[in-house]
């Protein structure tokens, strides 16, 4: 994109120059559209979500069999969800204003096989793939029971054939782990910001993994290079996957389930305030699509993005979703946040889900920074740089009257709020690494 090109959007879109200054900045969209009309946009409806989850619990003997961390929940890859009353009270604190509702927080940075969001995802695609091959090799019956995978024979069967994918990190690691488990030969193209703990874990479960200087989108083009050149190599497509997107989806149906467990109310005057942090998109987006099935008009999804990589901020608020990256706009896409270190929105996401998202934000990585500190030292929990993307989320809506007024969100509503963040991962991160993570806060 020339110069002048960029010179007219700005004259048009004016927060791209708080964006491109770094500044840390948040937008509401106006044209949020009813949830029906939002569904209809992606294509995809109830039912894919009931498969998707159908699917993961037929794979249920065959992961308690290769995961240990998998028996406790009979294996099904789930999260369990935890009020933060300390760090409600230390927001408050530190912003100097109230939160009204309560503070929950998703702990999917606990999530079993590969600890981080992408273990839905991700591990759900391969085992698409997996099902999908061994049923048509006549292997296997949606009947059956799938621990039968775990042998001999099904590994040799799925060493024939090869898996590929580009990540920053995450969506590498649980990808990574689980073809491997299986038998298949996978590739893993990583990105500059991927940390190097995580290399040498893919290492260590006999994943290939290729390095680039680069970011996020060589590796993800590279990786799709590779697949095109081989017959047997599947690519998984982190942009446009919609079996990855389901993956996540499943996450609405059974937080819904949690809430009841837990008697959290959601309804017309108990608001749900959802907080996830965003990379390239597939992942907030396929869990944002779960939640609105699940919970109707009554959540709000938010999106949070590091200041250096605000993608899908860039592309929903403009327009020109993966038509512009902030590399176009002079933003380097250098972040400590590895899994958010994306220069250009998936269009897919961008597209079907921008009448679904309610906001955006951005944050630096200062602020990351110090609220992994905060969390650890008053919940307990640590967690990655771009897990806790989502902690400030509650305290950008709250003090965004036009938002709140526009949706008919009125004291009493937010008083029963529900606000939760969704914390990505963290908990496979090496001590050393997570010592070095909490030197650089600044209380």
């Amino acid at each position: 994109m020339n110069k002048l090109n960029i010179d007219n959007l700005i004259d048009n879109y004016p927060l791209l120059k708080m964006l491109i200054a770094l500044q840390p900045t948040s937008w509401f969209n106006p044209k949020i559209t009813s949830v029906e009309q939002g569904i209809k946009q992606v294509g995809l409806g109830k039912q894919d979500i009931q498969e998707a989850s159908e699917r993961l619990t037929r794979f249920a003997p065959y992961l308690t069999q290769v995961f240990p961390d998998t028996v406790k929940s009979n294996g099904i890859i789930e999260s369990e969800v935890v009020e933060i009353a300390k760090m409600k009270k230390q927001l408050q604190l530190d912003y100097g204003q109230s939160l009204f509702g309560r503070l929950m927080l998703k702990k999917d940075s606990h999530l079993p096989i590969a600890g981080s969001i992408k273990a839905r995802g991700g591990i759900y695609e391969v085992l698409t793939h997996a099902e999908k091959l061994a049923i048509q090799a006549g292997l296997l019956e949606e009947g059956d029971d799938y621990g039968k995978l775990y042998s001999e024979s099904f590994q040799q069967f799925f060493s024939q054939y090869r898996i590929a994918v580009g990540s920053t990190g995450n969506l590498g690691v649980s990808i990574g782990i689980i073809s491997a488990k299986l038998g298949f030969s996978v590739s893993v193209h990583m990105s500059a910001d991927a940390r190097q703990w995580k290399k040498d874990k893919l290492r260590a479960h006999g994943v290939n993994v290729v390095e680039y200087e680069q970011d996020y989108g060589v590796a993800v083009a590279q990786g799709r290079k590779e697949a095109e050149q081989d017959a047997s190599c599947f690519f998984i497509d982190d942009e446009n996957s919609q079996t990855l997107f389901l993956g996540y989806s499943v996450a609405g149906q059974r937080l819904l389930q949690q809430f009841i467990e837990l008697g959290v109310k959601v309804d017309q005057d108990h608001p749900l305030f959802v907080y996830l942090p965003c990379g390239v998109g597939g992942g907030p987006g396929g869990v944002a699509f779960g939640l609105k099935v699940a919970f109707g008009e009554h959540v709000h999804c938010i999106f949070a993005e590091p200041t250096h990589s605000p993608c899908m901020l860039l592309g929903v608020y403009t327009g020109l979703h993966d038509q512009i990256s902030v590399q176009d706009i002079g933003i380097d896409n250098i972040t400590a946040a590895d899994g958010l270190a994306v220069g250009r929105a998936s269009g897919f996401v961008g597209r079907s889900m921008q009448g679904l998202i309610d906001g955006y934000y951005t944050l630096s990585d200062q602020t990351m920074y110090n609220y992994l500190e905060k969390m650890d030292r008053l919940e307990g929990l640590q967690l990655e740089p771009s897990a806790v993307a989502g902690v400030i989320g509650p305290m950008i809506v709250s003090a965004n009257i036009e938002y709140l007024q526009r949706l008919n969100l009125d004291k009493h509503k937010m008083a029963n709020a529900t606000h939760l963040i969704w914390a990505t991962g963290g908990s496979m991160v090496p001590p050393q690494e997570m010592k070095s993570y909490l030197n650089k806060a600044i209380s």
